[in-house]
């Protein structure tokens, strides 16, 4: 059985993020992100933005797998990258879940 992982990560934009003009932003994400994600085609991402809603957390990604190794190479991939060693952003949290887990756990005892 295949199962997908998915991973909230609550991340904050730092200053030097925020200074940087929107095209600047756009080429970074072109240029530094998107090859991080073409080479693990696995691993899936969403990004929804949470700064008019949180004081903790600016934005979320959602990122999905089947493959815990390419999360985890991702993951490694983006903390090597400017993105967090410029720095311009933090994770402040990462929550791991499994969609729909108690479905196969209720059938694991009513078998």
């Amino acid at each position: 059985m295949s199962r997908t992982y998915t991973f909230f990560i609550h991340l904050r934009a730092l200053p030097a993020w925020l200074a940087l003009a929107r095209e600047k932003r756009a080429e970074f994400s072109a240029q530094k992100l998107e090859p991080i994600f073409e080479k693990y085609p696995t691993v899936k991402v969403r990004w929804y933005d949470v700064e008019a809603f949180s004081t903790k957390a600016s934005d979320i990604a959602v990122f999905e797998t089947t493959s815990l190794q390419d999360y985890y190479f991702v993951i490694d991939a983006i903390r090597d990258s400017e993105f967090c060693t410029v720095p311009y952003f933090e994770f402040v949290d990462i929550i791991p879940a499994i969609e729909d887990g108690y479905v196969e756990y209720e059938s694991y005892f009513t078998t």
